[in-house]
């Protein structure tokens, strides 16, 4: 070209960039005669995409002038890499804070766990819109805490600014099938109703999950027949829920229609399936269903489906077929396989197959708590206390606790936590 503008050397450092060029991309950058602010902020936005925040905080400094994207574009790219701190130092020198600085911000506290930084930047906010809402909503959620997600879900409606969309929803409703909340979750279905929002695979697929985890199968499979299109996700949740409902043989049959109607299965709906009969202790549908994988759809197992087989097994008590079958496994067994045949083995006696599993556990994952305390168990229930000792002490030269489980009880419109032994109620 005899003559070229900025426009030109801009649509020329772009293709560099589409196409991964990132040494051409900065020597084009660095010898362009004039830049405009397109130039600038495509570099970075580009190299923060990259994630070389490090030359992207280099070009950002040697502007001469920033607008609101070059701002923002910094701050989401540290953000990105989970760099807060960094983050947070653009964010105050930031002359005019947008509502996408702050939701930035908010999002990059709640992705590393600071939840109390994200909600003191929430409540500080002058403006927020429904993607601010949603950053904290799903904060909550992605930190467990979904007493604290239903608060503020309500305090939004209350507050009246910004209507609830999509992803409000959906991340309400993991709350709510986390909590098992009900009550809470049908009140979200009737909400959904009155206000007529678009019943599509995300929103269905949340509230299928939601109804199913909270034990109503019944409006989970509602919800499912009036939905109209469904993807793989709607189904593998739909079989999943079935089956951990006790509804196995339903579950095999809603399969059955998806190989009739044709939809292109993958992996993870054979691990719902496979889960279904190991519910129902359904030990040949089991066997076929795997074999059909393989065979039929070419689907190579996973680890997460020799487990399954393996629980299906050690679950009707053919322990010497389910010890064969992970010795034959064309992978190496992970712990958890060999847990759960050795829960089994305690449960039919058989003695000398659990030393041998223990000692398998033991060289995978010595540092496990449960599975420690499944071994200390074991030995107690055959009268073996040196040993049930020697883990025990074990366990506290190496200070490794077995974190305590914890439950959930709805009373009235609160949801409560509580441990073994807790008496907060």
């Amino acid at each position: 070209m005899p003559e070229r503008d900025v426009v030109s050397w801009n649509s020329m450092m772009g293709a560099y960039m589409t196409h991964g060029e990132k040494l051409l991309a900065i020597e084009l950058f660095d010898s362009m005669p004039d830049r405009n602010v397109v130039s600038w902020n495509s570099m970075i936005t580009w190299l923060s995409k990259e994630g070389d925040m490090e030359k992207a905080q280099t070009v950002f400094e040697r502007m001469t002038t920033r607008n609101e994207l070059s701002w923002n574009t910094m701050i989401s790219g540290y953000v990105r890499k989970g760099d807060v701190r960094n983050a947070k130092l653009v964010f105050d020198y930031m002359p005019n804070k947008t509502v996408v600085s702050w939701t930035a911000m908010i999002t990059g506290y709640a992705k590393i766990g600071e939840l109390t930084s994200a909600r003191s930047l929430f409540y500080l906010m002058p403006v927020k819109n429904v993607v601010t809402w949603n950053a904290m909503i799903a904060g909550y959620v992605q930190n467990n805490m979904f007493n604290e997600t239903l608060r503020l879900f309500h305090q939004m409606l209350i507050d009246g600014e910004c209507r609830p969309n999509e992803a409000t929803l959906v991340s309400v409703l993991s709350g709510c099938a986390r909590l098992g909340a009900l009550e809470q979750g049908t009140w979200i279905n009737s909400y959904i109703g009155k206000h007529n929002y678009y019943l599509g695979n995300l929103l269905g697929n949340a509230l299928i999950d939601m109804f199913a985890k909270c034990g109503d199968i019944e409006d989970a499979l509602e919800v499912f027949h009036h939905m109209r299109e469904r993807c793989i996700i709607t189904w593998t949740t739909m079989v999943s829920g079935l089956a951990i409902n006790g509804k196995c043989r339903e579950a095999l049959c809603l399969f059955d229609t998806m190989c009739k109607e044709k939809i292109e299965l993958d992996d993870v709906v054979f691990i719902s399936v496979l889960s279904a009969c190991t519910h129902g202790g359904l030990v040949q549908e089991g066997q076929r269903v795997f074999n059909q994988m393989v065979m039929h759809f070419g689907i190579e197992p996973r680890i997460e489906h020799y487990g399954c087989v393996v629980d299906l097994l050690t679950r009707a008590g053919m322990l010497d077929e389910a010890f064969r079958f992970i010795m034959n496994m064309p992978m190496e067994p992970n712990a958890i396989i060999w847990a759960t045949l050795l829960g089994s083995c305690k449960m039919h006696g058989k003695l000398e197959l659990a030393e041998a599993v223990t000692q398998k556990i033991c060289d995978l994952d010595p540092s496990n708590p449960g599975h420690r305390m499944m071994i200390s168990n074991l030995n107690a229930s055959v009268g073996r206390w040196d040993d049930v000792l020697s883990v025990r002490d074990a366990m506290r030269k190496e200070s490794i606790e077995k974190v305590p489980a914890c439950s959930m009880v709805q009373i009235e419109d609160a949801v409560h936590e509580f441990l073994v032994q807790d008496n907060s109620l």
